[in-house]
């Protein structure tokens, strides 16, 4: 009896002493079965993280532009290749799930997520493959809280107006960012696009659809646990983009991603948007990149420019005092990579607009690189780029 019980010792004395490296389930085997790792027995611990056996190289600085899934999965796609080899543009930012709520790609039949996919990039390990082989940075684009998909499914997660989910003047639905269970949906997206192997998510659309400061009391809608916390409506809204944005960040630890959220680019310029909950600062905290979106053509009279679009260097120029300034007060600020225009913005009619180019396009980039910002994306809805802009000032 006395040598089983030394043989046992000796069992556990092994195990506790060897080296956990592998899963994350290993580890928290061992634990569970044997309690914490004491320092008598501790060993140096390799933090997991998820491999997906693609290998990328963050550039120099991320120069990338947006990429539909359409494009992803069609012939735009050796297209845009060739702009980024041609070019100094190193990376994409390719939508896996949609501003409809669709995933861009079908998922394995044990997926939850199987009936939202849409065969539009019929294999996203192959296009990723590409993406390594030619060292483009690839990032994922998931479109959190705008999705008409999810609200038509789960009504009770969205916002419902006289017992039909409410839509806004496009026809779009929004899903509750007080509702837990709307993170998690998400997140386990991300998580899923991180397997495959994007080395970065990008969450967009998170806030509360616009202007919903004005509805906040006419919709039906549920709070959760945000419901005895005393604050006002304003600061219940900030607290729940917010945290979401923390949430997403920690539960992606262990795939190695980084992680980016879009926010208006007016958000800076304001304590905090009232209606929709983004708080600029309050998100910069827990994520690696910020991704304002300064479109020229999107701002009214801000900075005391009355026609922005026809002056892109002066607006991106007097944005980039303000982010620096914010972004300066915060102890580990995120990169600073905003999105940028390269379209034409004909609906805000004659006088107001110009055609964009190659020389308005450069202007935003010169701005920027002025300032000190040397990243940026670029957007065009449909992924039709000017040919021949220098992006490298």
């Amino acid at each position: 009896m006395k040598r089983l019980t030394f043989f046992l010792v000796i069992v556990l004395i092994l195990s506790l002493s060897t080296p956990v490296f592998g899963t994350q389930t290993n580890l928290i085997h061992t634990e569970r079965k044997h309690g914490p790792l004491t320092k008598q027995w501790e060993q140096p611990l390799k933090r997991f993280v998820y491999d997906s056996g693609l290998t990328f190289q963050y550039p120099d600085a991320v120069r990338g532009i947006y990429v539909t899934g359409h494009s992803a999965g069609g012939n735009r796609f050796q297209e845009l290749i060739q702009l980024i080899e041609s070019s100094d543009l190193n990376a994409m930012v390719i939508d896996i799930k949609d501003d409809w709520g669709n995933l861009t790609y079908v998922p394995s039949e044990n997926s939850p997520f199987y009936d939202i996919g849409q065969n539009y990039i019929k294999d996203p390990k192959a296009l990723l493959k590409t993406l390594e082989e030619k060292q483009i940075y690839p990032i994922a684009r998931i479109v959190v809280f705008k999705d008409s998909v999810l609200s038509r499914k789960k009504p009770e997660w969205s916002f419902v107006n006289q017992n039909q989910v409410w839509k806004n003047g496009r026809g779009e639905s929004f899903v509750n960012p007080f509702v837990k269970d709307v993170w998690n949906y998400n997140v386990q997206i991300a998580i899923e696009a991180a397997k495959m192997g994007f080395q970065e998510i990008q969450f967009d659309y998170v806030r509360f659809p616009e202007g919903f400061e004005k509805r906040d009391k006419i919709l039906t809608y549920s709070m959760g646990d945000y419901e005895q916390i005393e604050l006002d409506n304003v600061q219940k809204r900030v607290k729940a983009v917010t945290d979401f944005v923390a949430y997403a960040k920690k539960q992606l630890e262990p795939y190695g991603v980084k992680v980016s959220v879009d926010i208006f680019g007016y958000t800076a310029t304001l304590p905090e948007a009232p209606g929709i909950g983004q708080n600029f600062s309050k998100i910069s905290e827990h994520v690696d990149v910020i991704s304002s979106m300064i479109y020229p053509s999107h701002w009214t009279s801000y900075f005391g420019i009355s026609k922005p679009d026809l002056e892109p260097y002066r607006l991106v120029s007097e944005y980039a005092k303000v982010e620096n300034e914010k972004l300066s007060q915060l102890e580990s600020p995120p990169i600073s990579r905003p999105w940028i225009q390269d379209f034409t913005a004909s609906w805000l009619g004659k006088g107001n607009y110009q055609v964009y180019g190659k020389e308005e396009v450069e202007a935003q980039i010169r701005a920027l690189h002025d300032h000190g910002i040397q990243e940026f994306l670029i957007w065009n809805a449909g992924n039709h780029y000017t040919p021949g802009v220098d992006y490298t000032p």
